[in-house]
């Protein structure tokens, strides 16, 4: 350090980033095949769901289901404070849409908390579950019909 010279300046520490939601992890078991993608949707919208178009505000994710048959994760990450329900759907041939026979879906499906299906998709009250301030872990099991 020179005599005289003033010390060099001590960079402000960068500010922390406050999330403004949680991680909400879904552990997707029982894929049949390593075949396309799962479709993940979740929502707080009762009256868009499980398909959730046109719901801007729902969280979506596709990933390979490359890793079947163990487990598929699926991540949402900052997941803001509210009651929601998530649909999954394996899409096996990687159109983008359930592929149905007769009324009858040719690929596996899921729902939060695992709701099971009664001539058609549960009812999102069946699906819901709640984010608060901590992480939340879904395991949800793809099911097929045919």
């Amino acid at each position: 350090m020179l005599v005289g010279a003033a010390p060099a300046p001590v960079p402000a520490p960068a500010p922390a980033r406050i999330p403004h939601g949680v991680t909400v992890s879904v552990a997707v078991t029982a894929l049949r095949n390593h075949d396309g993608m799962v479709m993940a949707c979740m929502t707080t919208n009762e009256g868009r769901f499980p398909r959730c178009r046109g719901d801007t505000a729902s969280y979506q994710a596709n990933v390979p289901a490359d890793h079947a048959p163990q487990t598929v994760i699926i991540t949402f990450p900052d997941v803001r404070p509210g009651t929601y329900a998530i649909a999954l759907l394996h899409d096996e041939n990687g159109n983008g849409r359930a592929d149905k026979t007769a009324m009858i879906p040719r690929e596996g499906f899921g729902f939060s908390r695992d709701a099971r299906v009664r001539m058609g998709p549960p009812t999102f009250a069946d699906a819901a579950f709640t984010v608060g301030t901590r992480p939340v872990q879904q395991t949800i099991r793809m099911r097929y019909m045919l």
